[in-house]
C-alpha cells in the first residue's frame, strides 16, 4: 500500500475509532455500563458489530478506551510544589474546567464509584493518578503551615468530591447558571481554599 493510501486508510480507522468512543461515552453516561449494549454503541456511531470487534475487541475494552482523555490530563498536568498552595489552585481550577468539558466521563466514574463497580480496579489509572496529585500538594500545604486541616485523607476526599460534583444537573439545579466555566472553576478553588483554612474553633460557630 503506497504511503498515502495507508494515511487516508489510518484516518478512516481513527474516524471511526472516535464515532464509537463518543457513541459509547454518551450512551455509559445516561444508561450506565450494565445498560448499555455494543449493539446500542453500534446504532448510536452509526458503524458495525464488526468495527467495534475489529477496533476494540468489546464493550469492556471500549469503556477502559473511553477514559483516555482523563489519563492525558493528569499525564500533562505537573505542578511546582514549592508554591503548594498555588499548585492547589491549579489543580483545582484546572479540574473544575475539565469536569465541565468532559462531563459524562466524569458522571460516569461517579456511577462506577457509587455502585462500588467491579471495574474500579480496571480504573486505577483513571481514579488514582489525581488523588495521589492532590495528596501530595495537601500534604506539602500541610507541612509549611499554609492551610489547617486535621486529616489528609478526609481532606483528599472533600475536595475531590467537591470538584466531580456536576452543578449542571438538571434535577438539583432547576434554573439555568449564568455563571461561566471559568466563573465555577474560581468558586469552587475560593470555596475550598476557605474551607481549609477554617479551623476546628470556627467550624463550630
Amino acid at each position: 500500500m503506497s504511503p498515502l493510501k495507508q494515511n487516508r486508510s489510518n484516518d478512516r480507522n481513527k474516524d471511526v475509532r472516535d464515532q464509537i468512543l463518543r457513541a459509547a461515552k454518551e450512551l455509559f453516561a445516561k444508561k450506565g455500563y450494565e445498560g448499555t449494549t455494543v449493539r446500542q454503541i453500534c446504532h448510536e456511531a452509526n458503524v458495525s458489530l464488526a468495527l467495534v470487534s475489529y477496533h476494540f475487541g468489546g464493550k469492556e475494552n471500549v469503556f477502559f478506551e473511553v477514559f483516555q482523555p482523563i489519563r492525558q490530563l493528569f499525564e500533562n498536568m505537573k505542578y511546582d510544589l514549592s508554591d503548594s498552595l498555588g499548585a492547589l489552585k491549579s489543580f483545582c481550577r484546572q479540574f473544575v474546567i475539565f469536569r465541565n468539558e468532559e462531563s459524562e466521563l466524569v458522571s460516569i466514574l461517579q456511577q462506577e464509584l457509587v455502585m462500588n463497580s467491579p471495574r474500579l480496579e480496571m480504573l486505577t489509572d483513571v481514579f488514582l493518578p489525581s488523588w495521589e496529585q492532590l495528596r501530595l500538594i495537601l500534604q506539602e500545604c500541610q507541612e509549611k503551615n499554609l492551610i489547617d486541616f486535621p486529616s489528609v485523607d478526609v481532606a483528599v476526599n472533600f475536595i475531590m468530591g467537591t470538584l466531580m460534583f456536576s452543578h449542571n444537573n438538571a434535577f438539583l439545579n432547576r434554573t439555568q447558571s449564568e455563571m461561566s466555566p471559568e466563573q465555577v472553576a474560581d468558586f469552587a478553588v475560593n470555596f475550598i481554599i476557605n474551607g481549609l483554612q477554617a479551623t476546628s474553633e470556627q467550624g463550630k460557630r
